[in-house]
């Protein structure tokens, strides 16, 4: 058994890497919030050209192939950056969504665009509070009405392929009358969401039947890759200002308390890697594994990018919670990405349900 990733994986994330580096500095980050930037348009279209867009997307498809592990590398690397593009909600989820319950036609059309950038997807699956992947809206004659909310990247996709009621999907494309995007309060400035209100918009049935629980899983192990990627940028982040910040005459990181932080830290975000490529291998060998194997990365992400963030936070002390400051780039995606596709209770659960013996059934 082969417990590192090969040297194309090695290869591709730090490919990923370089370009973030260049491409996505934190002064970045800053000019995009100050101008009320959607997304980071010119990152979208490099990264497209570095064909990262199509890394999961079949090749017959105009994609590149690639499995669950080489998507995390990109993912790790987009968390690392805390990148503001949409592709959690484009690839992770709208490819993979009609990649699996999509028709031949719907394929053909549609996954070229996405691995080439030249559309966007998201996937609308909530429906404000109550159950997490809600099926209220209907379709009824190719015409779908209700209201999805929040959706995340809504206001730069092209498609959104809604969960309906009686289960499956429907496509639909968003520019169009009688599809209303209302922008919603986002704690995350870098990951907006909106409101989608359908009346009676044009919408093509996907079959969708018993896809859902692999689509989740499969996103689940790749938000873990993006918060292990954030997670590690967090922990050198605070390693480096320990070091460099001067108190009583030494380092900050010379405190014994300190040390303790960073290596709780340091331990979280291993457990959680290891979580992750366990979950990449089983969605690309052991679909069996996958519920378990998902749901375990998922809550081990969750855990250590919280505490990540936090005692970097508390690290930096007041400094870092100034605008100034990097910190709260992270602090304000992890309070995001902790209630993306389901909060911690929601995954507990499902993590118990997938364990054997297990009575339960996963939502």
């Amino acid at each position: 058994m082969n417990f590192d990733l090969s040297d194309e994986q090695k290869m591709l994330g730090e490919q990923a890497r370089g370009l973030l580096a260049d491409m996505s500095p934190y002064d970045r980050l800053r000019s995009l919030i100050d101008s009320g930037a959607e997304w980071d348009e010119a990152l979208w279209r490099a990264l497209a050209g570095m064909g990262f867009l199509g890394a999961a997307v079949p090749e017959e498809h105009g994609g590149l192939g690639l499995g669950a592990l080489d998507l995390g590398v990109i993912m790790e690397a987009l968390g690392r950056a805390n990148a503001a593009v949409p592709f959690m909600s484009s690839i992770v989820l709208g490819a993979e969504a009609i990649r699996l319950a999509g028709s031949e036609e719907q394929k053909a059309e549609w996954l070229p665009k996405l691995a080439s950038g030249e559309a966007i997807a998201t996937l609308a699956y909530a429906e404000g509070p109550g159950p997490v992947f809600a099926r209220g809206v209907t379709i009824e004659g190719g015409k779908l009405t209700g209201r999805k909310s929040p959706v995340a990247d809504a206001g730069v996709a092209d498609i959104a392929i809604v969960l309906i009621a009686g289960g499956g999907f429907a496509l639909v494309e968003l520019d169009q009358p009688e599809v209303k995007r209302t922008r919603l309060e986002s704690f995350d400035q870098l990951r907006p969401h909106y409101c989608l209100d359908f009346d009676g918009a044009a919408a093509e049935p996907m079959a969708g039947g018993g896809k859902l629980d692999r689509l989740i899983d499969q996103a689940a192990v790749q938000a873990a890759f993006e918060a292990v990627g954030a997670a590690d940028a967090c922990l050198h982040m605070a390693r480096d200002y320990a070091m460099e910040r001067q108190i009583f005459g030494r380092p900050l990181g010379g405190f014994q308390a300190i040390k303790h932080k960073l290596a709780d830290v340091a331990v979280a975000t291993e457990l959680a890697r290891s979580n992750a490529y366990y979950g990449g291998w089983a969605a690309e060998s052991s679909p069996g594994d996958l519920p378990a194997a998902a749901a375990a990365a998922r809550l081990s992400g969750i855990k250590c990018f919280e505490l990540a963030a936090r005692e970097n936070l508390q690290v930096h002390g007041g400094i870092g919670y100034t605008f100034e400051a990097n910190c709260h780039f992270y602090y304000r995606r992890e309070r995001m990405l902790a209630v993306h596709l389901g909060n911690r209770g929601f995954w507990a659960d499902r993590l118990l349900n997938a364990l054997p013996g297990s009575q339960g059934k996963a939502a």
